[in-house]
């Protein structure tokens, strides 16, 4: 008595397609792990002026420092995203306060004084500090760091004009380097969080 024809295995082209899939995800997660950060192009030291003079970026070296650009005629982004940035400092420890520094860059120098901005940052946080400088120097930051600025004419305003600028806030590392940006929007709590988190994977 002849037996039927034994049917081929569908065992092992299953296994093998498992076994590529699985292949497929490990070279697609370490492409991931050892791709280049997309701030690795941005950031660098900088040099500006505060009320109590020349301010470096190198001179908080072992800190996180957090950077926003404005001006202190700003109507309400500035305003909202420097008091959710004075509130989160707040609610972190006075030990985790200790390895933060906040820099709030001018981008309007022609109005805003080192004298001004310090009045200015201090009512956010008093660690936080107000610097500025030159056109120049401003662009120099702003281009460094992907920001941007630009003068708005307001004809029938006593101001004069108006500064559009970015609303982000700049997360630096203690080494000095960009590592990361928080989105205007955010409130004191997931900005804490965000730095916390930081502070605690450094």
């Amino acid at each position: 008595m002849n037996s039927a024809p034994t049917k081929p295995s569908l065992l092992w082209p299953i296994l093998a397609l498992l076994v590529a899939l699985a292949a497929g995800l490990v070279a697609y997660q370490l492409s991931r792990d050892n791709a280049p950060s997309p701030y690795a192009r941005l950031g660098g030291d900088f040099s500006l002026l505060s009320s109590e003079g020349e301010v470096a970026l190198a001179d908080f070296r072992g800190k996180w420092v957090v950077v926003f650009f404005g001006y202190t005629s700003c109507p309400d982004v500035c305003p909202t995203s420097l008091a959710m940035l004075g509130q989160a400092l707040k609610q972190l420890s006075a030990e985790e306060q200790a390895q933060l520094q906040g820099l709030f860059i001018s981008v309007d120098p022609a109005r805003d004084t080192p004298q001004k901005l310090k009045q200015y940052a201090s009512y956010f946080h008093p660690s936080l500090l107000g610097i500025t400088g030159s056109e120049e120097q401003i662009n120099q930051v702003t281009r460094a760091y992907g920001a941007f600025y630009r003068q708005v004419p307001m004809q029938e305003s006593a101001l004069g004009y108006a500064v559009d600028h970015t609303s982000s806030l700049y997360v630096i590392d203690p080494a000095g380097k960009l590592v990361g940006t928080l989105q205007h929007g955010l409130s004191a709590e997931q900005i804490r969080d965000a730095l916390r988190q930081r502070l605690q994977g450094s």
